[in-house]
This record gives C-alpha cells, sequence and structure tokens, in this order.
C-alpha cells in the first residue's frame, strides 16, 4: 500500500512540476505515472551505481554532484518515456530536486 501511495504521489508531483516548470511537459496521468515508475526503477538501478562511480568527485564537491547525477536520470526518465518531456538540462535540474523535495515530503508524512 506504501508504495502505490508513492508512486501516485510521485507522478501527481511529475504532472505538477509540468505544469509550473517551463522546459518539462507531460502528456497526462498515464504519461506521468508511467514516468514516475520508470523514475523510480532507474533510481532503485542506475543511481547506485552512478553514485559509486563518481564517488571522488562526490566527496570533492562535497555531495553537491548528487544534485548533477539525479538531473541527469530525470532527464534520462523522459528520453525512456513517450509523453514525458525535459527540455534542457537547467528544467532536468530543478525538475529533479523538486521531485527529490516531494519523495522527502512523503517519506517524512508516511513515518508519521
Amino acid at each position: 500500500m506504501f508504495l502505490l501511495l508513492r508512486w501516485i504521489i510521485n507522478a501527481l508531483a511529475i504532472i505538477g512540476i509540468a505544469y509550473f516548470l517551463p522546459g518539462v511537459g507531460v502528456t497526462g496521468l498515464y504519461a506521468a505515472l508511467v514516468a514516475a515508475l520508470v523514475l523510480g526503477l532507474i533510481n532503485a538501478l542506475l543511481r547506485p551505481i552512478l553514485f559509486i562511480l563518481t564517488l571522488p568527485v562526490n566527496i570533492l564537491t562535497l555531495g553537491l554532484f548528487t544534485l548533477i547525477i539525479n538531473a541527469f536520470l530525470f532527464w534520462f526518465a523522459s528520453t525512456i518515456v513517450e509523453g514525458f518531456v525535459v527540455a534542457d538540462f537547467k528544467a532536468a535540474f530543478w525538475g529533479a530536486l523538486i521531485m527529490w523535495l516531494v519523495s522527502w515530503f512523503t517519506n517524512w508524512l508516511m513515518k508519521k
């Protein structure tokens, strides 16, 4: 139940990001649900590998390079999902940052 609720909240966050952030677009609820699923799978499978590979850079930047990795994965999800578009790196960066905030807030709410 927790996983399903997080999936729906992330899909609604993608719709909100597409509505408020220029450069990010989604065609509908179905595309947002698929994008949230793909983004979750990418973050579960590729993010740890990329984080380990870029660990020296991440240490040098005091962890700020993680934001670049998140933006790249957000953009990468848009290349896979039809109906989910990220125009440029700036949009990917802010979209990934907003998704991180929504995820953090969702986890905080679910713990209570």
